[in-house]
């Protein structure tokens, strides 16, 4: 037993993303010596469990019993018990349930000890070969209307994109996709660490091209802004598309009188005008 394990409180520990042998050896033995463990779906944590040999008390909580059961392990913990939480796959919290339960023991000066390990997105980074310097955003909204604004929100940081996302969702909503994110490199990341892992490379506007394997959920990344193809990159990708829709009916005089309120050069507007044209 590792001294930490003794200590009493909330772990919130990392499981593997497919390969069960990612699992740590101080993940396991936290597992092993924790008198209950939270999971979101009891059928597909019994897998790693019985794989490890842990006999430890599983039980059930997703976002649909998070609030109803919160209380009780609280009551848990203060009597002293060591309580693991576990997610499907990866790291606990980052986009599954969990957040209410941490709020609250942390405002009952209980301890939550992370027990780091895999983690999708970290995963799926380190091999796109795109920018370190990166936003994570998770799940977009279900909403047409609120998943468009954040697409525009994501495309006007130089960062590079992590999201999730299912294959249906992708396919349904590519358009928009295009449209903020058309000068971008992608990678599509499906059944990483699994035997059917694969990584998908291209351009965003080559995705339609693509035969996407509809099952599961996808970690998609998108590239920083390329230098060569976004000298404009204090222009929102929304606003290049206005731009390019303007050229057809309006001078550059009347685009760079439209854009003056915006913080950007005129300098920049204009050479993005004059590349529009030369492109037609």
């Amino acid at each position: 037993m590792i001294s930490q394990s003794q200590k009493k409180g909330l772990y919130l520990v990392s499981t593997p993303i497919g390969n069960l042998g990612d699992l740590t050896i101080r993940a396991l033995e936290i597992l092993k010596n924790s008198d209950l463990i939270l999971c979101e779906d009891t059928r597909v944590s019994i897998k790693l469990l019985n794989h490890y040999n842990v006999k430890t008390q599983l039980d059930s909580f997703h976002k649909f019993n998070e609030r109803k059961k919160t209380q009780g392990i609280i009551s848990d913990l203060e009597d002293g018990k060591i309580i693991s939480l576990i997610s499907d796959a990866g790291t606990p919290i980052i986009s599954d349930p969990g957040k209410i339960l941490v709020k609250e023991c942390l405002s009952k000066n209980i301890p939550v000890i992370p027990i780091p390990g895999p983690s999708s997105v970290i995963t799926a980074l380190s091999v796109s070969g795109f920018s370190d310097k990166f936003i994570f955003y998770g799940f977009l909204a279900d909403k047409k209307n609120k998943f468009i604004q954040e697409l525009e929100l994501l495309s006007k940081m130089n960062f590079s994109v992590v999201i999730f996302i299912r294959p249906k969702k992708l396919i349904k909503n590519l358009d928009s996709i295009m449209k903020f994110f058309d000068q971008r490199e992608v990678v599509i990341c499906r059944e990483m660490t699994k035997i059917h892992e694969e990584f998908i490379r291209c351009k965003v506007h080559d995705i339609k091209k693509i035969n996407i394997y509809d099952k599961g959920e996808l970690t998609i990344v998108f590239s920083e802004m390329k230098e060569d193809i976004n000298s404009f990159g204090f222009l929102s990708e929304s606003d290049k598309q206005m731009i390019k829709k303007m050229l057809k009916t309006k001078s550059i005089k009347d685009i760079l009188k439209k854009f003056s309120t915006k913080k950007v050069p005129k300098k920049t507007i204009y050479d993005l005008c004059l590349k529009l044209k030369n492109e037609k």
